[in-house]
């Protein structure tokens, strides 16, 4: 009974880690304010979703106390459907924060060095089920992290793991690190819960692991490529069960009689994995005796065992009894294409969309630039590896966003319109056969489509820099380089100056100009955009702006014309002049700052506002300032604001 009883602990670790949050820190912000708050609040300013004058808010960032000044020390925003990167330089100088739970979410980029070092106060770490990326560093020795969650994530290499001493939970599964297990890890001895699952890692079990008789209570090292130094795992087996070693590697043997308590370990390795794909919490171990949490732990297990069951049952009745076999046409390394369907497929928010057709083949891509191309949904299956999570870029406001590479080296986004799913397909494909006759500089073209039952899929270039909004708010001035997210300031580079971030800026600005403008002004009627924002403008390799999602919004404002665009336009211009979001906050600033003849002041510092480029600087705000008239007849047409920046021109010599 004692495996079992651990795991019914472990099981109900969500419930008492909202209980030990709530009850240490004993202030609520909804009637306190302090410069720590207003910190977390500009961090978060750039993320699609975040509200800070939403109550949820409010009861996410706990303060240490009420009296003046007061020290946030938690900041819990689970599953509030948030999506891009965080501008973590913000959350640096929170010196008290003990607990960050950003589980749930589709938030992006690498993590800071700053977070795992010796000069954070963090103790539980909860960023699960999100689309954060790159290695995992730590810089120096830390002390204070106790709980480590960061599994279902897309991090590719993680370095040391000694500054983790007092570590007693880490969990990494779904990942995809594929490097050897570090010799420090052994050093974990506090470790009580280690879940490394779904991964590619590689080392020698267990000598490269922690100690696995003291402390540790819970390990899954399944689906990884670790070797085996001993001949048999029946001592590990009857501790953890075999679901903890599952396709873990080579060598490892089993034994061909299972005692009865290592029968009670597979049941409950099963049932933490369903756990691990329904819940984001961060495991917390806390110390409950076995028989006064038994009853409670029980009837959480088995409501849970009914939800699911039920769950899968309507997923059964609804989809139609069309026979799937995946024993033949492997392809993409192992990932095997049904030969019939319908097709469903899970988002990691939780939302499915489903392909309602009987022979993927049935469906045919059309590619405008290559009509000869024989492609079909069945290919874009097989290049996403069956719309995987692997693939997965984001979750938009239209739908979920997936990379590919087809046939031919062809680099493509494909996105979902799930708006579109009730839209005739006729009136689909008219649509989308005008909306690739667009063709201009500083436009992003429609470059296919397919459309597969009810759902239409359109297919982009990919743009390797990135959006705009990223380049902004969490690079380097100046530096296309997207896949470096290991600094969170924008530093100027050896090579390239403050006035460099100017003249690149306005050089974007006004190509995103010209491309409006040609929405506006090039065809027989205009054509809104109806939702510019800066993660709507892809950099070309050139950095070049391209605009993207034109055309096709769901839900258009039939009072936004296109003094709707030149308003978003404005806010776009103003984010890129003081690096801050574009939110009606800054507008008010913004516009505050031009009526009082004193633009400088809300510059971007990182712009070098000191410099002989002021001028024109300011001379943009002032646009901006035109192009966010409350007054929508008062606002200059896209062609006027591109003459104005055009005039402008900055000149380096």
């Amino acid at each position: 009974m004692k495996p079992l009883c651990r795991f019914l602990i472990v099981l109900v670790m969500a419930l008492f880690s909202v209980v030990e949050s709530t009850s240490i820190y004993s202030c609520n912000t909804a009637t306190s304010s302090s410069v720590e708050q207003r910190l977390v609040a500009k961090a978060f300013k750039s993320v699609s979703g975040f509200n800070a004058s939403s109550s949820w808010f409010r009861k996410g960032v706990v303060l240490s106390n009420c009296s003046s000044p007061s020290h946030v020390i938690t900041i819990k925003f689970p599953s509030k459907n948030l999506t891009g990167t965080i501008s973590w330089g913000y959350l640096i100088n929170i010196s008290n924060l003990h607990f960050l739970d950003l589980s749930g979410n589709f938030l992006q980029g690498n993590l800071p060095t700053w977070l795992f070092s010796s000069t954070s106060s963090l103790r539980h770490i909860n960023l699960s089920h999100n689309s954060f990326g790159g290695s995992i560093f730590a810089a120096s020795f830390c002390s204070s992290i106790e709980t480590l969650n960061l599994s279902h994530n897309r991090f590719t290499n993680y370095h040391n793991s000694s500054f983790f001493p007092n570590l007693k939970i880490l969990d990494l599964s779904h990942n995809h690190l594929s490097t050897r297990l570090p010799s420090a890890f052994t050093n974990l001895t506090n470790l009580q819960y280690l879940d490394l699952s779904n991964n590619n890692l590689t080392g020698t079990f267990p000598s490269d692991f922690p100690p696995l008789n003291n402390n540790l209570r819970f390990l899954n090292i399944s689906f990884n490529r670790f070797n085996s130094s001993t001949l048999s795992l029946k001592k590990f087996i009857n501790k953890f069960g075999k679901a903890a070693f599952i396709h873990a590697g080579n060598n490892f043997t089993y034994t061909t009689t299972t005692p009865t308590h290592n029968k009670h370990h597979s049941a409950t390795s099963q049932a933490i994995h369903t756990r691990q794909k329904h819940e984001h919490k961060t495991p917390i171990i806390i110390g409950v005796s076995c028989a006064s949490s038994l009853a409670v732990i029980v009837i959480i297990w088995v409501l849970l065992r009914i939800i699911v069951g039920k769950k899968k049952k309507k997923e059964r009745c609804k989809m139609k009894k069309w026979a799937i076999s995946k024993a033949e046409d492997m392809m993409n390394g192992g990932v095997a294409v049904e030969k019939s369907g319908p097709f469903a497929f899970e988002t990691e928010s939780g939302r499915t969309w489903v392909a309602d057709l009987k022979e993927p083949s049935s469906a045919p891509l059309v590619m405008f630039e290559k009509p000869l191309m024989k492609l079909t949904f069945r290919d874009l299956m097989a290049a996403t590896s069956h719309f995987g999570k692997d693939s997965l870029l984001a979750e938009g406001r239209c739908g979920p966003l997936y990379r590919a590479v087809l046939p031919g080296d062809l680099h493509v986004v494909i996105k979902v319109l799930e708006h579109a799913r009730d839209v005739d397909p006729r009136d689909s494909v008219e649509m989308l056969v005008d909306l690739s006759k667009l063709k201009h500089p500083n436009l992003l073209p429609l470059s296919g489509y397919c459309i597969a039952g009810k759902e239409k899929l359109v297919l982009y270039e990919f743009m390797g820099n990135g959006d705009l909004g990223r380049w902004l708010h969490e690079l380097p001035t100046g530096d296309t380089n997207v896949e470096d997210w290991t600094r969170d300031t924008w530093e100027i580079h050896e090579g390239s100056s403050e006035i460099m971030g100017w003249l690149t800026r306005h050089r974007i600005a006004v190509g995103i100009a010209r491309g409006l403008a040609y929405l506006h002004h090039a065809g027989s009627k205009p054509l809104v955009h109806g939702h510019l924002v800066t993660s709507n403008i892809l950099l070309a390799d050139d950095f070049e702006p391209r605009i993207s999602d034109f055309g096709l919004r769901g839900d258009p404002d039939p009072n936004c014309g296109t003094q709707g665009d030149v308003y978003c336009f404005g806010m776009v211009l103003m984010e890129m002049l003081t690096g801050k979001g574009g939110t009606e906050e800054t507008v008010g600033a913004v516009r505050k700052a031009v009526r009082e003849g004193d633009g400088v002041r809300v510059l971007d510092e990182r712009l070098g506002v000191g410099g002989e480029w002021v001028r024109e600087m300011v001379e943009s705000l002032r646009v901006a300032y035109l192009c966010t008239a409350e007054s929508p007849c008062k606002r200059p047409t896209m062609k006027q604001v591109l003459g104005l920046l055009k005039d402008i021109t900055p000149n380096p010599n």
